[in-house]
């Protein structure tokens, strides 16, 4: 299948046709009932100023933490119904992330696109959970993986009978402590027919620190979403928040919900100068 027609498998997404990159955006994840609504109601009014096609992106529950006292969420089924509450309200899609064979039915029910982490990118029995919800699967190439192996994660959904993929590149462990993008990988992983995400976000990560909580390099967000769109990149990943410093989980990598126009709309220049 073409991009645009996964694309267009997404219910609920607008501009489409607009040529544009599309985006999945949103916190880290559900901290309470109130800030997602925000953050969503802002980034849809930059989306449809700029007819950016957007998808809300928030995990119900956070499976990958450094510590066992680090926030994983508000409670799996109240942070499904607020992505559910979202979806309607605003009439935009969802995607969140799921870590077993049984979340994949669970959050099938409230959201759109069913995301794959890094880290579990090579779990044949999670990805055909996933592939037979018959949702959009949004597979994170593992900091392990090169980018031609992620043929095979692709190969496994397909086979389970569901064609709308999506991969996405988040980096590849550079140490022990570092992350790099190879941009090579990019245009390597369009060759599966699906559309290739940029991470612009978790691919400046710095994992593995001795306290215990990841770092980051946000400072860094705009030169990463610069190189993604100049290789042709169909969309991006980009995780932002009212005030990163205050965030529950992740907030060392993310973009300020204030910057974020300014940058999409650099963006848009970046693409329109090269396309």
């Amino acid at each position: 299948m073409t991009v645009s027609e996964i694309v267009r498998n997404i219910p609920k997404i607008k501009h489409s046709d607009s040529g544009n990159f599309f985006l999945l955006a949103g916190p880290c994840v559900i901290e309470n009932e109130i800030m997602p609504f925000e953050i969503a109601e802002r980034i849809l009014a930059i989306s449809e100023k700029l007819k950016i096609p957007f998808i809300f992106k928030a995990s119900y529950r956070k499976a990958n933490r450094s510590k066992l006292s680090s926030f994983t969420g508000i409670g799996d089924k109240k942070g499904l119904q607020i992505l559910s509450k979202i979806k309607s309200e605003f009439h935009i899609p969802v995607v969140t992330d799921i870590h077993t064979v049984e979340e994949a039915n669970m959050a099938a029910e409230f959201v759109d696109v069913l995301q794959i982490p890094a880290f579990l990118c090579r779990q044949t029995d999670l990805l055909v959970a996933a592939a037979k919800t018959g949702k959009v699967v949004n597979i994170k190439k593992g900091q392990f993986l090169s980018a031609e192996s992620m043929v095979f994660a692709v190969e496994k959904v397909r086979e389970a009978g569901n064609k709308n993929i999506m991969l996405t590149e988040r980096g590849t462990t550079f140490g022990y402590q570092d992350l790099v993008v190879d941009y090579r990988g990019i245009p390597e992983m369009q060759k599966n027919n699906v559309p290739v995400v940029l991470d612009c976000t978790h691919s400046l990560q710095q994992p593995n620190q001795p306290a215990g909580v990841t770092g980051g390099q946000p400072d860094l967000i705009e030169t990463i979403a610069k190189a993604g769109i100049a290789v042709g990149v169909d969309g991006l990943f980009i995780e932002t928040h009212p005030d990163p410093k205050k965030a529950l989980s992740d907030g060392a990598n993310m973009l300020r919900l204030d910057d974020l126009k300014s940058l999409l709309e650099k963006l848009i220049k970046v693409r329109e100068s090269i396309f």
